[in-house]
């Protein structure tokens, strides 16, 4: 088991929901603190960002990879640039204000000078999928000694694996993993949900989650889905107006989609019950009683008369002998008249000899 935070990862336990806001604040600390608050009005429980600088995460020549109808920079380094503002105290206070909201502040860092200053901020650290083939920066991570939340888009079970030495060797213990698909968006055909049985086939032993970028939808069905599918982190991108332009607000969940996430997941969290222990419940006793069979008589027997196939049938209630034990009462006798249709108690048995 797992500790993020304050949650335990359990298998029927709640997911522990980040809300990744990114640079959805657009440099402005007023609308981050502003996107913590929703976040935590939301449920969520963690208020993630994303901490780099252009020059060190991006060459000038770095082209895009996303929706260039959503957001027209043509380059990696020119879109960095437009929102690497926030610097290290920015950070210390944001992290100040989510102790103040009572959610867990986290940034996933793109440097090792980010490294440095959030580590005392964090309960744990984020990696993002284009890291994962970093070794020298999991390496650096993972020196903290900090728990692991680690994307996987666009890997190879290969590189997954060589991520995993890498961070474990380098001293990290803890590292829970996510499905994700590194389009942004991601059109619903390209979720690929199904990959998340993939990954906890391949990694038995490790929390899988599923950081997602589709486009969400009022039924929340990709965060409920992977819910149901095991996935015990979550992380969508946040946004307090999924109608601005450009970043990544056109593909973020806002405070109204993560409210109906939990108000679904409190039904389908009912639906699946405390226990995956195969059993009867209390309430079930009436129909283990009365809707099951029981050994009934096919016709009027006289005392002494052994019983047969032919003398004997099954029908409810469930109140006498089960048809569990019918080869156990073939060739008995019965002890006294019983008419026919007579449901079979053991007392109607004559004592076997020994």
């Amino acid at each position: 088991m797992m500790r993020l935070g304050n949650k335990d990862l359990t298998p029927l336990g709640d997911p522990y929901v980040i809300a990744e806001i990114g640079v959805n604040h657009e440099g402005s600390l007023a609308q981050a603190k502003e996107l913590i608050r929703l976040a935590k009005e939301g449920g969520a429980d963690a208020a993630k960002f994303q901490t780099y600088k252009a020059h060190t995460l991006a060459s000038r020549h770095s082209p895009a990879y996303w929706d260039l109808n959503a957001e027209p920079t043509t380059s990696q380094y020119k879109l960095f640039q437009k929102y690497d503002a926030f610097g290290p105290d920015d950070y210390r206070e944001l992290a100040a204000y989510c102790k103040e909201q009572e959610i867990d502040f986290l940034s996933t860092p793109f440097d090792d000078a980010a490294v440095e200053f959030l580590t005392p901020l964090m309960p744990f650290f984020k990696i993002a999928s284009a890291d994962l083939t970093n070794l020298p920066f999991l390496r650096r991570i993972a020196q903290v000694g900090k728990p692991v939340v680690l994307s996987t888009g666009a890997s190879t079970l290969g590189e997954v694996d060589m991520a995993l030495h890498t961070l474990h060797a380098a001293g990290c213990e803890e590292v829970a993993l996510l499905h994700c698909i590194l389009n942004y968006p991601t059109p619903d055909p390209q979720a690929h949900l199904a990959m998340i049985t993939g990954l906890q086939r391949a990694y038995p032993t490790y929390p899988i989650g599923y950081s997602d970028h589709t486009l969400p939808d009022d039924a929340m069905t990709s965060l409920t889905t992977a819910y149901l599918l095991g996935a015990r982190v979550l992380e969508k991108h946040f946004t307090h107006d999924k109608t601005l332009p450009g970043n990544d607000h056109y593909h973020a969940m806002d405070v109204d989609d993560l409210k109906r996430f939990w108000q679904r997941l409190a039904h389908i969290r009912t639906l699946l019950g405390p226990d995956t222990h195969k059993q009867p419940i209390p309430t079930e006793d009436p129909a283990r009683a009365h809707a099951r069979r029981s050994i009934v008589l096919a016709q009027p027997l006289p005392a002494g008369t052994a019983l047969t196939e032919e003398a004997l049938t099954y029908k409810r209630p469930g109140t006498g002998i089960s048809p569990l034990y019918w080869d156990a009462v073939l060739g008995r006798t019965v002890r006294r008249d019983l008419d026919a249709d007579h449901v079979l108690q053991w007392e109607d048995l004559a004592v076997l000899e020994t």
